[in-house]
């Protein structure tokens, strides 16, 4: 790891790695993750011959924790996408992102278009919303709990997380992968009162204390230890610029997202099940859109869950452009 300023008094500790021969690719993490999600993908692209950045982006393990709720809008995550390139001197990368990276990703591909070499999306596909997004889930939800809802509240859902990091961790990466959605046993359970662990340890049937069979114990120490370090009021702070985000993106739209785009998810994705127009928008709004890939039987944690499969696609793709 090296630490990068990526704006006066924030840094990020990247991970750099490989020679470049082929190009420059930027692996960006999702939540609840660190570039400790990408422990599968690095080797196997340096091989290939690409130089490798991964970041610890901001708010995360031992990066820049900016105070400011502001600090975290879609603008400035992706500026640091792009300070990074200008800190290698690189014209171009191709950008990978999973979860909110792939928010990120996306968002890099309409600000800066020219920088992007290619798109590759992981479990969020590219998706504008019909309206600010609050508003949007406020109607869909209603008075039912929905994690995005409770983490809208400064304070309130940081709490609860920052007192059990180690657990709710537990809770969510087993609750979003492929074993995890295969055998979902809660239903709704109401917005006033419940946290969020209590809502995933409800939706799996109870409490469970080992790690899911694609994370071993010295990953949850590592994201146990980083999130102790963090706090989880940065991440957080992500999903409470969301419409923000959507008064600085939606304007722009998919006009700019001309580079070619890939999307890859498992198709047990929570993300993505049951919304197959989800998947359908990216064919018809992005011009170069050239593939789509569902990898069977896996969740929300494809690059992690399905670590082979998910780099034979990855490589596959590179090898294309």
């Amino acid at each position: 790891m090296r630490r990068v300023e990526v704006a006066p008094g924030v840094e990020l500790d990247v991970r750099d790695e490989g020679s470049g021969e082929k190009g420059v690719a930027v692996l960006l993490h999702g939540f609840p993750e660190s570039s400790h999600s990408w422990r599968h993908q690095v080797q196997p692209l340096v091989a290939a011959g690409w130089r490798v950045l991964v970041p610890d982006q901001r708010g995360y393990a031992s990066s820049s924790v900016p105070s400011d709720i502001s600090a975290y809008r879609g603008d400035v995550l992706v500026d640091d996408v792009i300070a990074l390139l200008d800190d290698i001197d690189a014209d171009d990368a191709v950008i990978v992102g999973h979860d909110w990276g792939a928010i990120v990703t996306w968002h890099v591909g309409q600000r800066h278009p020219s920088r992007c070499r290619a798109l590759i999306a992981a479990s969020v596909p590219y998706t504008p919303w019909p309206v600010h997004p609050i508003e949007n889930l406020q109607s869909v939800h209603g008075d039912e709990f929905f994690y995005i809802l409770y983490f809208q509240a400064p304070g309130v859902a940081d709490a609860e997380l920052d007192a059990d990091p180690q657990r709710f961790l537990l809770s969510i990466a087993h609750m979003a992968s492929g074993d995890g959605m295969r055998s979902l046993v809660g239903g709704p359970l109401p917005a006033e009162g419940t946290r969020l662990t209590d809502y995933f340890e409800h939706m799996i049937g109870g409490r469970i204390e080992g790690c899911p069979s694609w994370m071993t114990s010295d990953d949850l120490a590592v994201y146990t230890e980083q999130f102790t370090t963090s706090g989880f009021t940065g991440p957080i702070n992500w999903y409470r610029n969301l419409d923000a985000n959507y008064d600085i993106f939606d304007p722009i739209g998919a006009a700019p997202l001309t580079m070619p785009t890939f999307f890859v998810a498992g198709d047990l994705d929570p993300v993505i099940l049951g919304r197959p127009e989800y998947l359908g928008r990216m064919s018809s709004e992005l011009p170069n859109h050239r593939a789509t890939e569902l990898i069977e039987g896996i969740g929300h944690w494809v690059q992690q869950e399905a670590p082979e499969a998910f780099n034979q696609i990855v490589l596959g793709w590179l090898d294309s452009l």
